[in-house]
């Protein structure tokens, strides 16, 4: 029985090819979180991307690459938003909140990326480390610097600075990454319009009232 013919892959003009490289995206994270990279098959996601399957490996040269692109996508765009906030003038109270809006409505805009992130920290591996290293430290070092300014300009309470970003990491990340259980106990859809404009609002109130000496003199 003759093999089957490998189809060719043709350069594409540069707007089909960034159009092509999203849809995989696109299609991969979906897939990807819904079975994870084991279980996610490249035929599966060039179809859903209708793409030939010889694309993926054209872009990303590996499934384990297309994953890391993935997840490295989702991080770099949060990157550059939480830098442009943190890195802006103002008292540190204001600059906080809209820290914690951005991270909260970044999260709620993309349902596959808390488990998608979850997954990969939970692996420990070496990709994750070097992505985390790439993203998050620097943000990280910015918004603890941001909270010590706040106490040093006695505008929050005395507090351990590294253990409140963690605190306020948490408020969004768990939400949603815990949104099944969330869905089953709380007896609502998490990402339901109502459900998260709430949500939001009392994650705000709770960092007004669990850090700021003057809670009601910055509102959100």
């Amino acid at each position: 029985m003759p093999r089957p013919r490998k189809l060719p892959v043709r350069s594409l003009p540069a707007h089909d090819s960034v159009r092509t490289r999203a849809a995989i995206l696109q299609a991969a994270e979906r897939i990807f979180a819904e079975v994870g990279e084991a279980g996610a098959r490249t035929e599966t996601i060039a179809a859903a991307a209708g793409v030939n399957k010889a694309m993926l490996y054209y872009y990303f040269r590996s499934k384990d690459g297309l994953y890391r692109a993935v997840l490295d996508e989702h991080l770099r765009q949060f990157h550059r938003q939480a830098t442009e906030v943190l890195s802006s003038r103002g008292p540190a109270r204001d600059i906080l909140l809209r820290y914690v809006g951005m991270h909260f409505d970044f999260i709620s805009a993309r349902p596959y990326y808390p488990r998608l992130f979850i997954r990969m920290a939970m692996s420990g591996d070496k990709a994750f480390q070097r992505l985390t290293r790439r993203h998050l430290t620097i943000l990280w070092k910015r918004l603890v610097a941001l909270i010590e300014r706040g106490r040093r300009e006695e505008e929050f309470h005395t507090l351990d600075s590294a253990h409140a970003a963690i605190s306020l990491i948490g408020l969004t990340v768990f939400y949603f990454s815990a949104s099944p259980v969330v869905r089953v106990v709380g007896g609502a859809d998490p990402y339901r319009k109502a459900s998260l404009a709430r949500r939001r609002r009392e994650v705000f109130k709770f960092v007004r009232y669990a850090m700021f000496k003057n809670p009601e003199e910055t509102k959100a």
